[in-house]
């Protein structure tokens, strides 16, 4: 599971392992954790995010999706 940003005690990162799906990050913060969407920069899912939260982590990946994408696209060799 690389790490790709820790900010704000969020730690966003990927699995090496999530086949046929579009590019997702993962975010974590304390027992609360989510699946983003890269190309619409949309939550999949949730589970213990504030929607204040989860406004931030929206606005956090849309400033480093193109990072978290290369990231992506340099791990996986696509």
């Amino acid at each position: 599971m690389p790490t790709l940003l820790r900010i704000d005690g969020f730690r966003f990162y990927f699995y090496s392992h999530e086949p046929g799906e579009p590019a997702p990050v993962h975010v974590d913060k304390g027992p609360a954790t989510a699946k983003v969407w890269l190309a619409a920069v949309s939550v999949a899912r949730d589970i213990g995010f504030a929607a204040h939260d989860l406004q931030r982590i929206r606005r956090l990946v849309d400033a480093h999706r193109d990072a978290f994408r290369e990231a992506w696209d340099d791990f996986f060799g696509t």
